[in-house]
């Protein structure tokens, strides 16, 4: 069933679950993307999937269907085959001697549900699901991954010779994809091998495997990622593609370590078909996004993202292309690696053993006429003087440092001897970040805070304070609160899925006069502040109030 734009906009508008505002911008971003206005609507967290389900069965006077909050029994996967539910769109939830329990996103699919009704002789009680739904219910005709898993590591250490590696590796991957983890830890200990999934940022083991197979297992490995597989002494990159079926393919960046007992590999795992954060979804407030907006519009200039590995600085940088990419611009990067193809933007992989680095590829890039320049790292002295006087000779440079907080990085610029003054005059905008857990919103529910909870709390006299201006002085023992119980969806961990929590610092003359007295980070901080700037803590503290994420995770993210 297609539902039309204003269709849409019925259901979503005039009851006021988004503003008009907010429903054009969707529509233009589908548009742009060449996606469905359901894809964009999920894409920028406008409404839940479920709140969406339940809206749009209601205007068709349809039941609604929450297929994650479902069991789909085995039996009932035999009366569809696997490649028919996933053409049609369908699954089957319940079974009785009269009726057959059908969810569906094409509530309009009438030839095959008479088809259906003939074939099994029961009538179909026809109820919509949402199009992740069904995504997540087709995941039961996979079957059991981790028992597969096992049952193969068993079959290869029986039969050495024949034990079907290829199909080890492969279901490692598809187990991890469906756990929707980041990364893959494949670890030599001294009596077996450990796999280990990073999900929502924290990593969790998934199985074992003996000794005896890790050779076969990384050999199967660098095949696929092109590396030398007679070379064990030496640390080795690559990357693959792999295609799990016409509608899940995604690249996996394998880097292998030898370690004391073997080869250490860690694969990242970066989605080619999902759908990217835009600057609008990332969670900045409105106040930071029209700052950080406002800056990436200047012809030249400095746009910098800090935090630690892993916290999200390069997602940041991606944003701002994808905003700023257009036929009238030339856009170039030089990264390490390149992690996401971006259609218009011409992007080099640094490579050291072409003594292709930050400074050198950034110096070529120069004199290829560029409008903005993404630099993936300011690692070194030369790299950093190249990228500020690119950013003073009217380009638009965006980069990465590894910085605490936002004002920390005028001083380390200062110690790769950028001169002050210059940093000044071509540095506009940073933007620190951290990652913090969401809410599973499928089993959010919330709470008074225990006494232990608000002793934990009142603790940390920051966190106080940042609560304090967020509740208007509200005692916590007071304040309604929210995490997740846990169930089926978020693996029992009352969490799916990441966001940012963000501290905006924008360089106005008051900062730019400190930073060439070469002023400390606290003082440029405090300024900062004065000004308006919200710390991460802060920003944290209101995404937890606000039902986002949990005030322990922001505790443990920024609470320092």
């Amino acid at each position: 069933m297609e539902i039309t734009q204003k269709q849409f906009k019925e259901m979503l508008v005039t009851p006021g679950h988004v503003s008009d505002e907010q429903f054009l911008n969707v529509v233009a971003e589908a548009t742009k993307n060449e996606v469905s206005l359901y894809e964009e609507i999920m894409a920028e967290h406008l409404i839940s999937d479920k709140n969406l389900g339940r809206t749009i069965a209601d205007f068709f006077d349809y039941h609604f269907i929450d297929l994650f909050e479902t069991t789909i029994k085995h039996e009932f996967l035999d009366f569809i085959p696997e490649v028919v539910a996933r053409a049609q769109r369908v699954i089957i939830y319940s079974v009785t001697e009269e009726t057959v329990g059908l969810a569906t996103e094409k509530i309009d699919n009438y030839d095959f549900f008479r088809l259906l009704e003939k074939k099994m002789g029961r009538n179909m009680s026809i109820s919509f699901a949402t199009p992740q739904g069904i995504n997540y219910a087709l995941r039961n005709y996979q079957g059991d991954l981790h028992g597969k898993i096992l049952e193969l590591i068993d079959s290869c250490e029986r039969d050495q010779e024949t034990g079907d590696i290829v199909r080890l590796v492969d279901l490692l991957l598809e187990y991890a994809n469906d756990s929707r983890a980041s990364d893959i830890h494949i670890e030599p200990l001294e009596k077996y091998i450990l796999v280990r999934f990073r999900v929502d940022g924290l990593l969790h083991e998934a199985v074992r495997y003996p000794k005896n197979l890790h050779e076969k297992v990384v050999f199967r490995l660098k095949i696929m990622a092109h590396m030398q597989t007679d070379e064990r002494a030496a640390a080795q990159d690559g990357r693959f593609e792999y295609h799990h079926d016409e509608n899940n393919t995604f690249d996996v960046r394998v880097s292998v370590l030898p370690v004391t007992d073997g080869e250490n590999v860690v694969m990242r795992l970066l989605d080619s078909n999902s759908r990217r954060y835009t600057l609008e979804n990332l969670g900045l407030s409105e106040k930071d996004y029209q700052k950080l907006l406002s800056a990436s519009e200047k012809p030249h200039g400095m746009i910098m993202s800090c935090g630690p590995t892993g916290s999200g600085k390069t997602t940041v940088l991606y944003t701002i292309l994808e905003k700023l990419n257009n036929p009238e611009v030339n856009i170039m990067t030089i990264e390490d690696p390149v992690e996401y193809a971006i259609e218009g933007v011409q992007q080099t992989q640094v490579n050291q053993k072409k003594d292709l680095t930050f400074a050198n590829g950034l110096r070529s890039i120069v004199r290829q006429d560029p409008d903005i320049i993404m630099v993936g790292e300011i690692r070194d002295e030369e790299t950093a003087n190249i990228a500020i006087n690119s950013a003073l000779t009217g380009h638009l440079v965006i980069s990465t440092l590894h910085t605490n907080d936002a004002a920390t990085t005028f001083p380390r610029l200062i110690e790769m001897n950028v001169e002050p003054f210059l940093i000044a005059s071509s540095v506009n905008i940073i933007v620190a970040l951290r990652l913090v857990r969401k809410i599973c919103t499928h089993c959010k529910e919330s709470y008074l805070p225990s006494s232990t909870e608000v002793e934990i709390v009142k603790q940390n006299p920051k966190v106080v304070d940042a609560l304090s201006l967020v509740t208007n002085g509200k005692d916590i023992s007071e304040l309604r609160l929210y995490k997740g119980r846990g169930c089926r969806v978020c693996q029992q961990t009352g969490f799916s899925g990441r966001v940012g929590i963000f501290e905006v610092l924008e360089v106005d003359e008051q900062i730019r006069l400190l930073i060439t007295k070469k002023e400390s980070a606290d003082v440029i901080a405090d300024q900062a502040f004065k000004n308006g700037m919200v710390s991460l803590l802060h920003d944290g503290v209101i995404k937890a109030v606000n039902g986002v994420t949990t005030i322990e995770e922001v505790i443990k993210v920024a609470g320092t």
